[in-house]
């Protein structure tokens, strides 16, 4: 038995040691998810929300948020342990449409979104919602 403890704990504890930069990287780590309203306001009444979002996850429900057109609504977010944290958002478009799309995937973010100051950027727009890495180059990635 004291054999056993000899070998598995130092065993363990390099395992631990050899992965500690990883966990650094991933679970201790925090993720900013932007979601902006870039949606036109034209037949908007002024200082009206013409956009509805609700955002949430498996555990964390962060609730409808009305937004007027240039708002920018910002959460944060970690990795769990088996990197299976999401966030998926419903955007209505007050009067127009409505679309559900994934905000933060794990496996999909942890690199794409580390680029830019740890963030995930999202445009609401009116052909669609946007994504970008550098919050310079845009990509449609759920059109309405």
């Amino acid at each position: 038995m004291g054999n056993l403890k000899n070998v598995v704990l130092p065993l363990l504890l390099t395992f631990f040691l050899l992965h500690l930069p990883f966990a650094k990287s991933v679970w201790f780590f925090n993720y900013h998810i932007h979601v902006r309203n870039d949606l036109p306001s034209r037949n908007s009444p002024p200082h009206q929300p013409n956009l509805l979002l609700h955002c949430k996850s498996k555990k964390r429900d962060i609730g409808d948020r009305p937004m007027t057109t240039g708002q920018d609504y910002t959460w944060d977010t970690k990795i769990n342990f088996f990197r299976t944290t999401l966030f998926f958002c419903n955007a209505r478009w007050v009067g127009h449409k409505s679309r559900i799309f994934d905000a933060f995937v794990a496996v999909r973010d942890e690199d794409r979104c580390s680029e830019y100051h740890s963030s995930c950027m999202w445009s609401v727009r009116a052909d669609g919602i946007y994504f970008s890495q550098d919050n310079a180059t845009w990509f449609n990635e759920y059109p309405w």
